[in-house]
């Protein structure tokens, strides 16, 4: 038995886009900030008694394509461990599901480190980043705490995440807008295989995102805010062209999107440095410098009612607990990356 916490992760430069969807190796490198405020728990066991899988998640019995997903997951820690029992999956998200809050992330990098470690494994942090990938791609990032890259590679070996800056020494902060926290209709996979096909400006968007990576690790080097922001603004709104140029065309965003897109800019052409950005869903998050932060609230508080504005200072990496409730993984503890 094992049990493992992994933080969501909002990308700063956005993954959209597969290579290779069974190893899912992504068409460009990415980078992220994992959040503090969104995580999942998960435990497993690993019992010879079980005749099949048992998955629950926030208590509830997972079945159909959920489950296949999960099975499909847990078959290659088997493979990797030699372990063949059935598992018993308990999950608990403290982030809505499948709403563009990279709850697959935090899910799947929570299962990866509590599976890995209760079927005898024991996986250095890139190696668990690399297994991550294998159930959702950004959970790949969401083994690390911070600010993160991950390395589009060319096969499995060489597609993991690791950290630029774990532990922030500067101000940078997120805000989720809770515009909806329902599924989506389109789901990323689905919307991320549209885009590649059928976009016209698909291979514009690769040089896009080469640059963006350059320039926004340039300026998280430089501790400069407003860059990132910036950066991280258009990047998102480039990534979401794609999915209106696709054919046939389709957009996350609905009204609320466009409000809190414009209370953000509104805000900025008062003289606060803030910016936006979005995932696969409708959520809108805001980046910005914590000292900011009061004023943000305030002002995002004219259009939004306050308990759907949820702050979130950078997060940590993964960390998971032995049978014994020991910490083996996480905390201070040093790593081998």
């Amino acid at each position: 038995m094992a049990t493992a916490k992994a933080h969501t992760n909002i990308a700063l430069v956005k993954y959209w886009g597969k290579k290779d969807q069974d190893l899912i190796i992504p068409q460009t490198d990415s980078l992220s900030m994992t959040l503090d405020e969104f995580y999942t728990t998960t435990r497993v066991v690993f019992d010879p008694a079980l005749t099949a899988e048992q998955i629950t998640v926030n208590d509830q019995p997972v079945t159909g394509k959920g489950a296949e997903r999960i099975t499909k997951f847990l078959d290659i820690v088997r493979q990797m461990s030699g372990r063949q029992d059935f598992a018993r999956v308990d999950s608990h998200n403290h982030v809505p599901t499948a709403a563009g809050l990279a709850s697959s992330a935090s899910a799947f990098a929570a299962l990866a480190g509590a599976a890995s470690r209760a079927s005898g494994l024991q996986l250095s942090r890139r190696d668990l980043s690399r297994l991550a990938r294998r159930g959702s791609g950004s959970a790949t990032r969401s083994i690390y705490g911070g600010l993160v890259e991950w390395h589009r590679g060319h096969d499995d070996a060489t597609s993991y995440a690791e950290p630029i800056m774990e532990k922030l020494d500067f101000g940078l902060e997120m805000l989720a807008i809770m515009i909806n926290t329902g599924r989506k209709k389109i789901s990323s996979r689905h919307g991320m295989q549209s885009s590649v096909i059928t976009s016209p400006y698909y291979a514009s968007w690769k040089e896009v995102v080469a640059n963006d990576m350059e320039t926004m690790k340039a300026a998280i080097q430089a501790k400069d805010i407003p860059a990132i922001g910036h950066i991280a603004e258009e990047n998102a709104l480039r990534m979401h062209a794609l999915t209106l140029s696709a054919d046939p065309g389709y957009t996350y965003f609905n009204n609320e999107t466009l409000t809190a897109i414009q209370a953000v800019r509104q805000l900025r052409d008062q003289g606060i440095n803030c910016y936006f950005t979005m995932d696969a869903g409708p959520n809108v998050k805001v980046i910005y410098d914590r000292r900011d932060r009061e004023r943000i609230v305030d002002g995002l508080a004219q259009t939004f009612a306050p308990e759907r504005l949820v702050v979130s200072p950078a997060g940590p990496g993964i960390e998971i607990w032995d049978e014994n409730n020991r910490l083996i993984i996480g905390g201070q503890l040093n790593f081998d990356y």
